[in-house]
């Protein structure tokens, strides 16, 4: 008999089998203990976690496509949603804040496409990213109890997915940005730099939110009017500089919002005539390990009760 089926003798029996009183009504706990049981679903140590993960890379990467190819699977445009979805929100920014508001103020026409078609773009990748991640746990329960793997799978395989599409979508804002008559610079090298960071946070934040987001169900209510005030707060359709005027205290504030300093630092590199600030760095780097590290951490904290209850 094994020992996991002799405990439970055992403790049907009243006493194990090898003459050791057993105490009456002992508790699960120490007489698990005692047998050297533990629980099946226990959260392993850190360095474990990211060994299993690492070992499910491959499950990683193939949901992430799959589900990137299934999305847009049933309209007739297919994949062409992921750069048109952005481009018309870019085309409705620019009626309404750059012709009817005048959001542009000194910058030139061309200048501001550019500078709208930047922000649109570098914004719309992680805000997808944090709302796809907020559902990742509490939108894949049966998974969940059907299969034993690390769950910080699902967000990650959630921001994957996203960067594939903003791969595609780089090509559309580079093109873009050609059009508007920026040239190209050196400073183009950087761009994969500037993705990776970006990306970084994302799933740092995705991980947040997929942990919220398994025990809050009014998050995916709440999360169109969180992220469309994160929008309004990022100058993704006007100049943060321009709208602070003299007071950069203000404008230094409002770029450690680390959506304002992803936008702000691929525009750096994509528009000439943008001024180059170096707290934008700074910024960018400080997000980008910040959230992953502290993201991943408070994710991993209650892996045992993912897809409880």
């Amino acid at each position: 008999m094994s020992q996991p089926e002799s405990a439970i003798a055992d403790a049907q029996a009243g006493g194990p089998s090898n003459g050791t009183p057993a105490t009456p009504q002992e508790p699960l706990a120490k007489l698990a203990e005692r047998y050297g049981l533990r629980r099946a679903i226990a959260r392993p140590r850190l360095p474990v976690y990211l060994r299993q993960l690492w070992e499910r890379r491959h499950f990683v990467m193939t949901y992430a496509t799959s589900r990137n190819v299934s999305k847009y699977s049933n309209s007739a445009l297919g994949q062409l949603w992921q750069v048109l979805t952005p481009l018309l929100n870019a085309a409705i920014y620019w009626l309404m804040f750059g012709v009817i508001l005048g959001a542009r103020g000194k910058m030139e026409p061309n200048v501001y496409i550019a500078f709208l078609v930047t922000g649109v773009f570098v914004f719309t990748y992680t805000q997808r990213s944090v709302t796809s991640g907020a559902k990742s746990i509490s939108g894949n329960l049966s998974l969940i109890r059907a299969l034993h793997f690390p769950r910080a799978a699902l967000p990650l395989a959630y921001t994957i997915q996203e960067f594939q599409q903003v791969l595609i979508s780089m090509g559309v804002l580079l093109l873009l940005v050609l059009v508007t008559g920026q040239p190209i610079t050196w400073m183009w090298l950087l761009i994969p730099v500037a993705l990776l960071l970006q990306t970084m946070f994302n799933i740092g934040a995705s991980m947040v939110l997929a942990r919220i987001g398994s025990t809050s169900r009014d998050l995916n209510q709440l999360l169109p009017f969180i992220t469309r005030t994160w929008l309004y707060a990022s100058g993704v359709f006007f100049s943060i500089q321009d709208r602070v005027g003299e007071q950069q205290w203000i404008a230094d504030l409002m770029y450690f919002n680390p959506a304002a300093s992803y936008i702000e630092l691929m525009r750096d590199l994509l528009i000439q005539f943008h001024p180059t600030r170096p707290l934008v760095w700074f910024t960018c780097v400080f997000w980008a390990v910040f959230a992953l590290i502290g993201g991943f951490w408070y994710f991993w904290r209650a892996e045992e009760k993912y897809g409880r209850g």
